[in-house]
């Protein structure tokens, strides 16, 4: 796959600390030659001291009692293998919820009291950008400033992902128009050519603030499920970036690492999903940006590769 990136999005990479512009092939790990194996060496008898003339004859041990004969031999200890955080059962359906639009969806939310993450919010989160788009983008839950502001990705973990999202051409501002190697990845769109970049929806797993920023609980988690399921089929993308632990585990129920997710295409409701970091990990850990570029770029390839876009629901 070839990036054809201008000056502009060259030195947007480049505020960002990205300095991989394309994902590199993997290397070929080169066969590793079989060690040899040890030689059991015979068991050589120990040598017995000479015993002194003058010495005692050994006192033969008393026969073991019969309560110490008869008791039976501790089993040799078996590692168990590391438990799988188990996924909380999905909560009850909203009533109707399978066929809400997007205002009866978002007043849902705004109304909703299933968990006790409602008392502590200023307000719930729900989603901005286009819904019409190709790109779909979730996060885990909001922060204090997305509280404050009612939009997730906001910060400096937004303005990184912003970046990001620049970088090939998307926006979440629907306004906004561009040459874009996003768009051009759409048939309809005319060469990518100054299209309305509607291209990009972000939305949170979690709708409300957990309290003192912690992580959300499994039955939190499992309340929220339902919305994030009807946001997805209202939109429609062509590709989803799932950003964190806690968005892998609800669009995937998988409690693998990010390092072992990344790199390949799962599914959520038939729609192709790339697993990546939450832009506030890669504030904290530069390195792995030039990673989230490579996932990015895999996200892209994946949208040029023509994946299918569902039926209305």
């Amino acid at each position: 796959m070839s990036l054809a990136l201008d000056a502009r999005q060259r030195a947007m990479l480049a505020e960002m600390g990205v300095r991989l512009w394309a994902p590199r092939a993997p290397a070929v790990a080169a066969p590793t030659p079989a060690l040899p194996q040890p030689q059991p060496q015979p068991e050589q008898a120990a040598p017995v001291a000479a015993r002194p003339a003058s010495a005692a004859p050994p006192v033969a041990a008393p026969p073991p009692t019969k309560a110490a004969a008869a008791r039976p031999r501790a089993p040799s200890a078996i590692p168990a293998p590391p438990p799988t955080p188990a996924r909380a059962a999905l909560a009850p359906l909203p009533p109707g919820i399978d066929a809400m639009d997007w205002p009866a969806l978002q007043a849902a939310v705004a109304a909703c009291r299933a968990c006790g993450l409602c008392a502590g919010r200023t307000q719930a989160v729900f989603g901005t950008g286009s819904r019409t788009a190709d790109w779909m983008v979730v996060g885990e839950a909001p922060g204090e400033t997305e509280d404050r502001v009612g939009e997730p990705f906001v910060g400096p973990a937004g303005q990184l992902l912003d970046n990001m999202l620049a970088a090939i051409g998307l926006s979440r501002r629907v306004d906004t128009t561009t040459k874009s190697i996003a768009a051009s990845a759409n048939p309809e769109s005319a060469g990518g050519q100054n299209r309305q970049k509607s291209g990009v929806y972000i939305a949170n797993v979690i709708k409300c603030r957990p309290p003192g920023n912690r992580n959300p609980e499994p039955f939190e988690v499992a309340q929220c499920e339902h919305y994030l399921r009807r946001q997805v089929a209202l939109v429609q993308p062509r590709i989803i970036l799932a950003l964190g632990r806690f968005a892998v585990q609800s669009l995937l129920g998988s409690a693998e690492p990010i390092g072992r997710l990344r790199g390949r295409v799962h599914h959520y409701q038939g729609v192709p999903v790339i697993v990546s970091y939450h832009p506030a990990y890669l504030l904290r850990a530069l390195p792995d940006k030039a990673k989230a570029w490579q996932d990015l770029c895999l996200a892209l390839a994946t949208v040029q590769a023509g994946a299918p876009t569902r039926d209305a629901p």
